[in-house]
């Protein structure tokens, strides 16, 4: 963050950071660029652009006015110096791990992740001679034990998703830097409202855009946030980043850019190679979504505690995994390290086993039954038959995703309407 823009709380900043007038129209709200290219001054400003020598556009590929301001919003907010926005919460993932590793590197991750990253971790990323070790992250010999010569970054979510397990990233930033390893924190389910994994010792954070950021489930995007902080040159473990880059006439990243190292060899070599761009509309569809992110995280995490309370009192739920809850085994540390809370996702064990979620399901009337969370409106799904339906049925309870289980992403409607909803859905079950 700017020194210019320090002295300016969240709240200001979710409005106007990245921000600035249009030069040629004075267009208060950020433009969408739809352009492809754009026009060099003349010979010498278009071979200093592809020699890294100038900041600026050639191709939206790369770079595009709309998304840089974007880019630069994410990055104030999570404390971070830079930012490369994607296609997807997925891409961003693939994009953070890309100047890390080298065939034969693994990553070592939380066992409690998203069904979809530990699919991409344990299967997609081994088609890179790339591969992963799922550990629990509250068991910190565990974590040391996994880390080897090999391993190239530790990665977990700040919330996870499905069971809203609270990360204590302190403790595992403090494995890391002892093991010489980036952490790289998925933010997704807190948003840099409720935690800023930076601030706590974190190297990169990684976002998918589609959620909390945007908040209307209208937008596919991801985003990578990198601190600025990290030494990629002092173990010899990142030649991306340290070593001459052929393709720049031996160019070292980190070397020539210092602290802009990783954010610009992520621009440069993996949006250049991967191509996972995000389209300006979707850059512009989450700027308008992040002026408003403070107030809804707020209505989020108020309304997900009103609804977790009348949840774990009702006969047909056995448990809540809520962690704002005073009964939750992490309660504590949600005060400590996400004080402002702890989201609003989370799920329930029903007493009634997979037929009672599925019933349950069916007769909710609100909540939307999507493959998505983060949303304004609130949202359900059943993960064992769907987003973790191709783990195994001893990662799905280590995910807690089992059969008995429904995920629940609380929306920002009134409270009293979604108990309602939930209250006959529940008993339309039981009936």
């Amino acid at each position: 963050m700017s020194d210019a823009l320090s002295k300016y709380g969240f709240e200001t900043l979710q409005i106007h950071a990245g921000a600035r007038p249009d030069a040629a129209t004075g267009a208060r709200q950020t433009p969408i660029y739809q352009s492809t290219a754009y026009v060099f001054q003349d010979s010498d400003h278009a071979a200093a652009l592809f020699d890294l020598k100038e900041i600026g556009f050639i191709y939206s590929r790369l770079t595009n006015p709309t998304v840089a301001v974007l880019q630069e919003r994410i990055a104030t907010l999570e404390g971070g110096i830079g930012a490369i926005c994607c296609s997807s919460g997925h891409a961003a993932q693939l994009l953070a791990l890309f100047p890390l590793m080298t065939p034969g590197c693994n990553v070592v991750s939380s066992n409690r992740l998203y069904g979809g990253t530990v699919t991409q971790f344990n299967n997609t990323i081994k088609r890179f001679n790339w591969s992963s070790k799922l550990v629990d992250l509250d068991d910190e010999c565990a974590v040391r034990e996994a880390i080897d010569d090999n391993t190239r970054a530790i990665f977990c979510e700040s919330i996870s998703n499905p069971g809203g397990y609270v990360t204590d990233i302190p403790a595992v930033a403090r494995i890391a830097e002892d093991a010489g390893l980036p952490l790289i924190v998925d933010n997704t389910a807190a948003t840099a409202y409720l935690c800023q994994p930076i601030s706590m010792g974190a190297t990169l954070v990684v976002h998918s855009v589609t959620k909390y950021l945007t908040g209307n489930g209208t937008v596919m995007g991801g985003a990578v946030v990198d601190s600025g902080t990290f030494d990629w040159s002092a173990s010899g473990k990142f030649p991306s980043l340290s070593e001459p880059e052929s393709a720049y006439h031996g160019l070292k990243f980190h070397e020539t850019f210092g602290p802009y190292a990783y954010t610009l060899h992520g621009v440069a070599v993996g949006m250049r190679d991967l191509g996972m761009t995000m389209n300006p509309q979707a850059a512009h569809y989450s700027l308008m979504g992040i002026e408003t992110l403070s107030l809804r995280m707020e209505r989020h995490v108020a309304n997900a505690l009103t609804i977790s309370t009348w949840l774990e009192k009702r006969p047909e739920v056995a448990e809540v995994t809520f962690s704002g809850l005073p009964s939750s085994p992490y309660h504590e540390r949600q005060k400590r390290v996400y004080p402002k809370g702890a989201g609003a996702l989370f799920t329930i064990r029903l007493s009634g086993g997979y037929d009672a979620c599925v019933k349950t399901v069916d007769n909710l009337q609100l909540f939307s039954h999507v493959a998505n969370l983060g949303d304004a409106r609130s949202l359900v799904i059943h993960p064992a038959s769907t987003t973790h339906r191709q783990l195994t049925d001893e990662q799905k309870i280590a995910a807690g995703a089992g059969p008995d289980v429904l995920r629940l992403s609380i929306g920002i409607e009134t409270a009293e309407d979604l108990i309602e909803d939930l209250r006959q859905a529940l008993e339309a079950a039981s009936a």
